[in-house]
């Protein structure tokens, strides 16, 4: 009697599982949100206040310790989360402002001036967002934290109108726009009613992808000295001057990184937890 072998399908993440990365998203972007609303009323010391010795181990005043300068360092870390955001927010929507109404020019566009955006849009995509970001940075007068965000935001714009072309052309194929077409709407109204709606739960969650890039994009930056002046304390700033006192005061390197990490984590995690109860199918276990 031969035996037969049955391969089970494959199945879906339980719901309870979509909803836990969704949830530990939420928390840890909610947790830095939280911390960046409070520095805006209260930080425990100013931020180039020199509220100590250099190079203070924690202590009750100072709980992370102290930088090379004598300023509190959980205040800076603190003021990081602010900057962070600021700048991982401002990037994206500078981005999805440009890359989404590029992105509906070249779906409309004719054949010919389709085929040229979209040839220019894979040029632009085929560099790195840092290096882009580097030399609009470098073609400005001076480096702030506008000139980042803005170099950031110009950078990612591309990557959202390419999307966004691929998914308006999609959406143009159903019948629902081809009725709307013949009934006589405008393409502005049918733009506003049909096709945003439709594309708009895509374009979400690459954002919330595209401000995880944002952030260690901006860190990068500052890293290299290209970022937000002083006394703007960005993480990517805290790192680059603690690699000097890395082993006689590892936490001036440990915490901003932790912070950094934790709020990338949490950028991807919510980005994953909303396409996961988007379309529940994409997932399954293998």
């Amino acid at each position: 009697m031969s035996e037969t072998t049955t391969i089970a399908p494959a199945q879906r993440k339980p719901a309870k599982s979509r909803s836990a990365i969704f949830a530990i998203g939420l928390i840890l972007v909610g947790l830095h949100v939280a911390i960046a609303l409070t520095t805006v009323f209260w930080t425990p010391y100013g931020a180039m206040e020199t509220a100590g010795m250099r190079l203070e181990a924690p202590s009750a005043a100072h709980w992370l310790g102290t930088d090379r300068l004598g300023r509190d360092f959980l205040t800076l870390v603190m003021i990081g989360s602010r900057i962070a955001l600021i700048v991982g927010i401002g990037a994206v929507g500078i981005g999805a402002a440009i890359g989404v109404v590029l992105g509906l020019l070249a779906a409309f566009a004719t054949k010919f001036l389709d085929d040229v955006l979209a040839a220019m849009l894979d040029i632009l995509i085929a560099f790195p967002v840092l290096l882009l970001a580097m030399l609009v940075v470098a073609a400005s007068s001076e480096a702030s934290l506008w000139t980042a965000t803005l170099a950031l935001g110009i950078a990612m714009s591309a990557i959202v109108a390419r999307l966004t072309r691929i998914l308006v052309k999609r959406v143009l194929q159903n019948d629902f726009v081809t009725a709307a077409r013949t009934s006589g709407s405008a393409w502005p109204s049918i733009v506003l009613r049909h096709i945003l709606p439709n594309i708009w739960p895509t374009l979400i969650v690459n954002f919330a992808l595209q401000f995880g890039i944002a952030i260690i994009a901006e860190a990068s930056l500052s890293y290299l000295g290209l970022g937000a002046p002083l006394p703007n304390a960005s993480w990517g700033r805290l790192l680059q001057e603690a690699q000097g006192t890395v082993y006689t005061a590892p936490l001036g390197a440990i915490a901003p990184g932790i912070a950094l990490v934790s709020l990338v984590i949490g950028a991807n995690l919510l980005a994953d937890g909303m396409r996961e109860l988007r379309d529940p199918t994409r997932s399954t276990q293998r």
